[in-house]
Protein backbone atom coordinates (compact mmCIF):
# COMPACT_ATOMS: atom_id res chain seq x y z
CA UNK A 1 0.00 0.00 0.00
CA UNK A 2 1.33 3.41 -0.92
CA UNK A 3 1.42 6.36 1.50
CA UNK A 4 -1.64 8.63 1.55
CA UNK A 5 -3.04 11.63 3.40
CA UNK A 6 -6.09 11.15 5.61
CA UNK A 7 -8.74 13.71 6.54
CA UNK A 8 -12.13 13.58 8.23
CA UNK A 9 -15.15 15.43 6.90
CA UNK A 10 -17.90 16.71 9.16
CA UNK A 11 -20.39 17.57 6.43
CA UNK A 12 -21.28 16.43 2.94
CA UNK A 13 -20.05 19.79 1.62
CA UNK A 14 -16.66 19.24 3.28
CA UNK A 15 -16.34 15.80 1.72
CA UNK A 16 -17.46 16.99 -1.72
CA UNK A 17 -14.97 19.85 -1.62
CA UNK A 18 -12.09 17.51 -0.86
CA UNK A 19 -13.24 15.10 -3.56
CA UNK A 20 -13.30 17.86 -6.14
CA UNK A 21 -9.63 18.38 -5.28
CA UNK A 22 -8.87 14.72 -5.96
CA UNK A 23 -9.58 12.98 -2.66
CA UNK A 24 -11.17 9.53 -2.50
CA UNK A 25 -14.07 8.93 -0.13
CA UNK A 26 -13.91 6.17 2.48
CA UNK A 27 -16.63 4.90 4.82
CA UNK A 28 -16.51 1.20 5.76
CA UNK A 29 -13.55 0.60 3.46
CA UNK A 30 -14.42 -3.08 2.95
CA UNK A 31 -13.66 -2.86 -0.77
CA UNK A 32 -11.44 0.21 -1.04
CA UNK A 33 -8.77 -1.00 1.39
CA UNK A 34 -8.36 -4.27 -0.54
CA UNK A 35 -7.92 -2.31 -3.76
CA UNK A 36 -5.34 -0.07 -2.11
CA UNK A 37 -3.37 -3.01 -0.74
CA UNK A 38 -3.15 -4.51 -4.23
CA UNK A 39 -2.40 -1.07 -5.74
CA UNK A 40 -5.39 -1.36 -8.06
CA UNK A 41 -6.21 2.15 -6.86
CA UNK A 42 -3.62 4.43 -5.29
CA UNK A 43 -5.34 7.52 -3.88
CA UNK A 44 -3.08 10.26 -2.54
CA UNK A 45 -5.74 11.44 -0.09
CA UNK A 46 -8.65 9.76 1.69
CA UNK A 47 -11.58 11.66 3.14
CA UNK A 48 -13.39 9.78 5.93
CA UNK A 49 -17.13 10.55 6.04
CA UNK A 50 -18.07 8.48 9.08
CA UNK A 51 -18.73 11.63 11.13
CA UNK A 52 -21.25 12.94 8.59
CA UNK A 53 -24.79 12.33 9.93
CA UNK A 54 -25.97 9.89 7.26
CA UNK A 55 -26.65 6.80 9.38
CA UNK A 56 -30.40 6.95 9.98
CA UNK A 57 -33.32 4.98 8.52
CA UNK A 58 -36.35 7.27 8.35
CA UNK A 59 -39.97 6.94 7.28
CA UNK A 60 -40.98 8.97 4.23
CA UNK A 61 -44.26 10.78 3.70
CA UNK A 62 -45.01 8.38 0.84
CA UNK A 63 -44.88 5.31 3.10
CA UNK A 64 -41.37 4.22 2.20
CA UNK A 65 -37.99 4.40 3.91
CA UNK A 66 -35.06 6.79 3.46
CA UNK A 67 -31.86 4.87 4.15
CA UNK A 68 -28.83 7.03 4.95
CA UNK A 69 -25.68 6.29 2.98
CA UNK A 70 -23.77 5.32 6.15
CA UNK A 71 -26.34 2.81 7.42
CA UNK A 72 -24.44 -0.47 7.67
CA UNK A 73 -25.58 -3.58 5.85
CA UNK A 74 -26.09 -5.31 9.22
CA UNK A 75 -28.31 -2.54 10.58
CA UNK A 76 -30.33 -2.34 7.39
CA UNK A 77 -30.93 -6.09 7.25
CA UNK A 78 -31.95 -6.17 10.92
CA UNK A 79 -34.34 -3.21 10.84
CA UNK A 80 -37.86 -4.52 11.65
CA UNK A 81 -39.43 -2.32 8.97
CA UNK A 82 -37.12 -3.70 6.32
CA UNK A 83 -37.69 -7.29 7.43
CA UNK A 84 -41.46 -6.81 7.42
CA UNK A 85 -42.00 -4.63 4.34
CA UNK A 86 -38.96 -5.42 2.17
CA UNK A 87 -37.91 -9.02 2.96
CA UNK A 88 -36.25 -9.30 -0.45
CA UNK A 89 -33.76 -6.63 0.66
CA UNK A 90 -33.08 -8.23 4.05
CA UNK A 91 -32.44 -11.61 2.40
CA UNK A 92 -30.14 -10.09 -0.21
CA UNK A 93 -28.09 -8.28 2.44
CA UNK A 94 -27.73 -11.40 4.58
CA UNK A 95 -26.50 -13.38 1.59
CA UNK A 96 -24.05 -10.70 0.56
CA UNK A 97 -21.06 -11.09 2.84
CA UNK A 98 -19.73 -12.36 6.13
CA UNK A 99 -21.15 -10.83 9.34
CA UNK A 100 -17.88 -8.99 9.95
CA UNK A 101 -18.07 -7.29 6.56
CA UNK A 102 -21.75 -6.48 6.92
CA UNK A 103 -20.97 -4.74 10.22
CA UNK A 104 -18.67 -2.31 8.37
CA UNK A 105 -20.05 -2.10 4.83
CA UNK A 106 -22.34 0.87 4.18
CA UNK A 107 -25.33 1.42 1.94
CA UNK A 108 -23.58 4.02 -0.23
CA UNK A 109 -20.37 2.06 -0.38
CA UNK A 110 -22.19 -1.10 -1.39
CA UNK A 111 -23.57 0.63 -4.46
CA UNK A 112 -20.13 1.98 -5.39
CA UNK A 113 -18.11 -1.19 -4.86
CA UNK A 114 -15.95 -2.33 -7.74
CA UNK A 115 -16.11 -5.52 -9.77
CA UNK A 116 -14.42 -8.71 -8.55
CA UNK A 117 -12.99 -9.50 -12.00
CA UNK A 118 -9.69 -11.36 -11.56
CA UNK A 119 -7.98 -9.22 -14.17
CA UNK A 120 -9.14 -5.95 -12.64
CA UNK A 121 -7.49 -7.01 -9.38
CA UNK A 122 -4.21 -8.08 -11.06
CA UNK A 123 -2.25 -4.96 -11.99
CA UNK A 124 -0.01 -7.01 -14.30
CA UNK A 125 -2.97 -7.83 -16.55
CA UNK A 126 -4.63 -5.61 -19.15
CA UNK A 127 -7.90 -4.10 -17.93
CA UNK A 128 -9.83 -1.28 -19.57
CA UNK A 129 -11.66 -0.62 -16.32
CA UNK A 130 -8.41 -0.04 -14.46
CA UNK A 131 -6.43 1.47 -17.36
CA UNK A 132 -8.62 2.62 -20.28
CA UNK A 133 -7.29 1.51 -23.65
CA UNK A 134 -5.15 -1.34 -22.31
CA UNK A 135 -7.53 -4.14 -23.35
CA UNK A 136 -9.73 -6.70 -21.60
CA UNK A 137 -7.88 -9.84 -20.53
CA UNK A 138 -11.08 -11.52 -19.38
CA UNK A 139 -12.58 -11.86 -22.86
CA UNK A 140 -10.04 -14.51 -23.90
CA UNK A 141 -9.08 -15.47 -20.36
CA UNK A 142 -10.71 -17.34 -17.48
CA UNK A 143 -14.12 -15.68 -17.46
CA UNK A 144 -16.30 -18.03 -15.41
CA UNK A 145 -17.83 -15.26 -13.24
CA UNK A 146 -18.25 -12.74 -16.03
CA UNK A 147 -21.17 -11.12 -17.83
CA UNK A 148 -23.52 -12.71 -20.35
CA UNK A 149 -25.73 -9.63 -20.78
CA UNK A 150 -24.92 -5.99 -21.56
CA UNK A 151 -21.19 -6.57 -22.05
CA UNK A 152 -19.03 -4.89 -24.69
CA UNK A 153 -15.78 -5.63 -26.45
CA UNK A 154 -14.16 -3.33 -23.87
CA UNK A 155 -15.31 -5.08 -20.67
CA UNK A 156 -17.27 -8.18 -19.57
CA UNK A 157 -17.09 -7.60 -15.80
CA UNK A 158 -20.13 -7.93 -13.52
CA UNK A 159 -21.35 -5.79 -10.64
CA UNK A 160 -20.97 -7.81 -7.41
CA UNK A 161 -23.66 -6.25 -5.18
CA UNK A 162 -26.55 -8.30 -3.78
CA UNK A 163 -28.10 -5.27 -2.09
CA UNK A 164 -28.29 -3.34 -5.36
CA UNK A 165 -30.20 -6.18 -7.05
CA UNK A 166 -32.85 -6.10 -4.31
CA UNK A 167 -33.04 -2.31 -4.38
CA UNK A 168 -33.41 -2.51 -8.14
CA UNK A 169 -36.46 -4.74 -7.90
CA UNK A 170 -37.92 -2.37 -5.30
CA UNK A 171 -37.40 0.57 -7.71
CA UNK A 172 -35.35 2.59 -5.26
CA UNK A 173 -33.97 6.08 -5.87
CA UNK A 174 -30.47 7.35 -5.06
CA UNK A 175 -30.10 10.76 -3.42
CA UNK A 176 -26.92 12.61 -4.38
CA UNK A 177 -25.36 15.86 -3.19
CA UNK A 178 -22.58 17.83 -4.88
CA UNK A 179 -19.94 20.29 -3.80
CA UNK A 180 -22.03 23.26 -4.89
CA UNK A 181 -24.83 22.17 -2.54
CA UNK A 182 -26.94 20.96 -5.43
CA UNK A 183 -29.01 17.85 -4.82
CA UNK A 184 -30.54 15.42 -7.24
CA UNK A 185 -32.36 12.10 -7.15
CA UNK A 186 -31.63 9.35 -9.65
CA UNK A 187 -33.59 6.12 -10.12
CA UNK A 188 -31.33 3.21 -9.21
CA UNK A 189 -31.91 1.77 -12.67
CA UNK A 190 -30.25 4.89 -14.15
CA UNK A 191 -27.49 5.21 -11.56
CA UNK A 192 -25.35 2.40 -12.99
CA UNK A 193 -23.75 2.46 -16.44
CA UNK A 194 -23.09 -0.30 -18.95
CA UNK A 195 -19.46 -0.64 -20.06
CA UNK A 196 -19.82 0.32 -23.74
CA UNK A 197 -16.48 1.98 -24.58
CA UNK A 198 -16.04 3.63 -21.14
CA UNK A 199 -15.96 0.74 -18.65
CA UNK A 200 -13.96 2.83 -16.17
CA UNK A 201 -17.11 4.95 -15.64
CA UNK A 202 -19.34 2.68 -13.57
CA UNK A 203 -22.06 5.04 -12.35
CA UNK A 204 -23.43 8.54 -12.81
CA UNK A 205 -21.60 10.21 -9.92
CA UNK A 206 -19.58 13.29 -10.73
CA UNK A 207 -16.14 13.73 -9.09
CA UNK A 208 -17.49 16.02 -6.34
CA UNK A 209 -20.72 14.13 -5.61
CA UNK A 210 -21.61 12.00 -2.60
CA UNK A 211 -24.45 9.53 -2.17
CA UNK A 212 -26.46 10.73 0.82
CA UNK A 213 -29.30 8.19 0.90
CA UNK A 214 -31.28 5.53 -0.91
CA UNK A 215 -35.05 5.97 -0.86
CA UNK A 216 -37.34 2.95 -0.96
CA UNK A 217 -40.92 3.51 -2.14
CA UNK A 218 -43.83 2.04 -0.22
CA UNK A 219 -43.80 -1.75 -0.01
CA UNK A 220 -44.99 -3.37 -3.26
CA UNK A 221 -47.97 -5.69 -3.44
CA UNK A 222 -47.33 -9.40 -3.81
CA UNK A 223 -44.70 -11.88 -2.71
CA UNK A 224 -40.97 -11.15 -2.58
CA UNK A 225 -38.09 -13.54 -3.17
CA UNK A 226 -34.31 -13.39 -3.40
CA UNK A 227 -32.35 -16.36 -4.68
CA UNK A 228 -28.60 -16.45 -5.06
CA UNK A 229 -26.70 -19.22 -6.84
CA UNK A 230 -23.01 -19.33 -5.93
CA UNK A 231 -20.11 -21.73 -5.80
CA UNK A 232 -20.43 -22.29 -2.07
CA UNK A 233 -23.11 -21.54 0.49
CA UNK A 234 -20.80 -19.39 2.62
CA UNK A 235 -19.48 -15.97 1.62
CA UNK A 236 -19.25 -15.88 -2.20
CA UNK A 237 -20.37 -13.64 -5.04
CA UNK A 238 -23.33 -14.61 -7.19
CA UNK A 239 -23.03 -16.61 -10.38
CA UNK A 240 -26.64 -15.58 -10.86
CA UNK A 241 -29.08 -13.98 -8.44
CA UNK A 242 -32.71 -13.01 -8.86
CA UNK A 243 -34.80 -10.57 -6.87
CA UNK A 244 -38.49 -10.94 -7.64
CA UNK A 245 -41.74 -9.22 -6.64
CA UNK A 246 -44.81 -10.92 -8.08
CA UNK A 247 -48.47 -10.29 -7.28
CA UNK A 248 -50.82 -13.15 -8.24
CA UNK A 249 -54.57 -12.52 -8.05
CA UNK A 250 -57.38 -14.76 -9.26
CA UNK A 251 -54.82 -17.20 -10.66
CA UNK A 252 -53.22 -14.57 -12.89
CA UNK A 253 -50.07 -12.51 -12.52
CA UNK A 254 -51.24 -8.97 -11.80
CA UNK A 255 -47.76 -7.42 -11.47
CA UNK A 256 -44.20 -8.68 -11.81
CA UNK A 257 -40.83 -7.01 -11.27
CA UNK A 258 -37.54 -8.86 -11.68
CA UNK A 259 -33.92 -7.83 -11.21
CA UNK A 260 -30.89 -10.03 -11.88
CA UNK A 261 -27.37 -10.07 -10.43
CA UNK A 262 -24.19 -11.79 -11.58
CA UNK A 263 -25.13 -11.40 -15.24
CA UNK A 264 -24.13 -7.88 -16.22
CA UNK A 265 -22.11 -4.78 -15.46
CA UNK A 266 -25.05 -3.52 -13.37
CA UNK A 267 -28.16 -4.98 -11.71
CA UNK A 268 -30.15 -6.10 -14.74
CA UNK A 269 -33.81 -5.29 -15.32
CA UNK A 270 -35.61 -6.02 -18.57
CA UNK A 271 -39.21 -4.80 -18.65
CA UNK A 272 -39.88 -6.99 -21.68
CA UNK A 273 -39.51 -10.05 -19.44
CA UNK A 274 -41.98 -8.64 -16.95
CA UNK A 275 -44.44 -7.82 -19.75
CA UNK A 276 -44.46 -11.47 -20.82
CA UNK A 277 -45.70 -12.46 -17.35
CA UNK A 278 -48.29 -9.81 -16.55
CA UNK A 279 -51.90 -10.84 -17.13
CA UNK A 280 -51.03 -14.51 -17.66
CA UNK A 281 -51.72 -17.68 -15.70
CA UNK A 282 -48.48 -18.88 -14.09
CA UNK A 283 -47.26 -22.03 -15.82
CA UNK A 284 -43.93 -23.62 -16.58
CA UNK A 285 -44.43 -22.82 -20.25
CA UNK A 286 -44.93 -19.14 -19.44
CA UNK A 287 -41.79 -19.07 -17.29
CA UNK A 288 -39.85 -20.58 -20.18
CA UNK A 289 -41.07 -17.81 -22.48
CA UNK A 290 -39.91 -15.21 -19.96
CA UNK A 291 -36.48 -16.85 -19.88
CA UNK A 292 -36.37 -16.84 -23.69
CA UNK A 293 -36.90 -13.08 -23.71
CA UNK A 294 -34.34 -12.47 -20.97
CA UNK A 295 -31.65 -14.56 -22.66
CA UNK A 296 -32.36 -13.73 -26.30
CA UNK A 297 -29.17 -11.65 -26.54
CA UNK A 298 -27.12 -13.48 -23.91
CA UNK A 299 -23.55 -14.30 -24.91
CA UNK A 300 -21.07 -16.51 -23.13
CA UNK A 301 -17.32 -16.21 -23.51
CA UNK A 302 -16.32 -19.82 -23.00
CA UNK A 303 -15.89 -20.51 -19.31
CA UNK A 304 -19.14 -18.72 -18.44
CA UNK A 305 -21.34 -20.36 -21.08
CA UNK A 306 -22.98 -22.38 -18.29
CA UNK A 307 -24.56 -19.18 -16.92
CA UNK A 308 -27.13 -19.17 -19.73
CA UNK A 309 -28.84 -22.47 -18.84
CA UNK A 310 -28.24 -21.79 -15.13
CA UNK A 311 -30.09 -18.47 -15.40
CA UNK A 312 -32.95 -20.17 -17.21
CA UNK A 313 -33.34 -22.84 -14.52
CA UNK A 314 -33.03 -20.32 -11.70
CA UNK A 315 -35.64 -18.00 -13.18
CA UNK A 316 -38.09 -20.87 -13.65
CA UNK A 317 -37.50 -22.01 -10.08
CA UNK A 318 -37.99 -18.55 -8.58
CA UNK A 319 -41.17 -17.88 -10.56
CA UNK A 320 -42.62 -21.30 -9.73
CA UNK A 321 -41.92 -20.76 -6.04
CA UNK A 322 -43.27 -17.23 -5.83
CA UNK A 323 -46.42 -18.16 -7.79
CA UNK A 324 -47.13 -21.09 -5.50
CA UNK A 325 -46.35 -23.87 -7.99
CA UNK A 326 -43.52 -25.39 -5.95
CA UNK A 327 -39.81 -25.14 -6.68
CA UNK A 328 -39.24 -26.00 -10.34
CA UNK A 329 -35.44 -26.19 -10.01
Amino acid sequence: MRPFDYQRAGTVADAAGLMSAGATIIAGGTNLLDLMKLQVVTPERLVDINRVPLNEIEETAQGGLRVGALVTNSDLAADPRVRRRYPVLARALLSGASPQLRNKATTGGNLCQRTRCYYFYDIDQACNKREPGSGCSAIDGFNRIHAILGASDQCIATHPSDMAVAMGVLKADVEIEGGDGGRRTVPLDEFFRLPDDTPHLENGLRPDEVITAVVLPSAPAGEQRYRKVRDRSSYAFALVSIAAVVDVRDERIEEATLCFGGLAHRPWRDERVEAVLVGQRPTGELFGKAADVLLAEAKGFGHNDFKIPLTRRTLRAVLADICGLGDDS
